[in-house]
């Protein structure tokens, strides 16, 4: 049974993972959700105006009410810039499976922050949650996000044709990836916590 714990602040070496508030409008806006860049690799269109992104934040903060709400805003610690977003979703009672999503802003890319806020909510979810498996999925044109679910452990389990259609009315191939909370914890017996702290 998953232990839902809503949504801890998470501390990694370089990242605090944490609630959405609505002063982040404006970073969500300018770093990854008017981003041209950032959209083509996401299903909904870039944002044009910072009124769509203020909807979509008071949105997220109102599912911090739930327990089985966990999303995350992707902070860097050493000058607390709002980077990006990461999310657990699609939770399956009778699996105690989920999904999990995440987009960084273009500046950050190649930085190996996606890799780290992944590694700590995987960690979060199946030391803390006791998630059963942990799937994500991504474009086929977007290889770098399936080496950050590599990195992970995650591995590819199949590809979806034309799995989602983009803002473009663009349909895209996707790989679908996942991993069991038995091989993390086999692939991780000797691993050292990439979570500082919790809460």
């Amino acid at each position: 049974m998953v232990n839902f714990l809503g949504t801890p602040k998470i501390e990694t070496e370089r990242l605090i993972l944490r609630k959405m508030y609505i002063r982040d409008t404006q970073a969500a806006f300018d770093h990854w959700l008017s981003d041209e860049r950032v959209a083509d690799h996401r299903v909904n269109a870039p944002h044009k105006s910072i009124s769509e992104t203020s909807e979509r934040v008071e949105k997220v903060i109102s599912g911090y009410e739930k327990t089985d709400f966990c999303y995350w805003g992707i902070e860097l610690k050493h000058n607390g810039v709002l980077i990006g977003e990461i999310d657990f979703y699609n939770f399956d009672s009778s699996t105690d499976n989920c999904e999990v999503s995440y987009s960084i802003g273009h500046k950050w890319w190649n930085q190996g922050y996606g890799t780290e806020a992944l590694k700590a909510v995987v960690e979060f979810g199946f030391k803390h949650m006791n998630l059963h498996k942990i799937s994500g999925s991504h474009n086929m044109d977007n290889p770098a996000s399936g080496r950050i679910m590599r990195k992970v452990g995650m591995e590819q389990e199949g590809m979806i044709r034309h799995m989602i259609r983009n803002y473009k009315n663009q349909y895209k191939d996707c790989a679908v990836c996942g991993i069991l909370q038995e091989d993390y914890f086999h692939n991780n017996a000797n691993t050292e916590s990439c979570i500082l702290k919790i809460g």
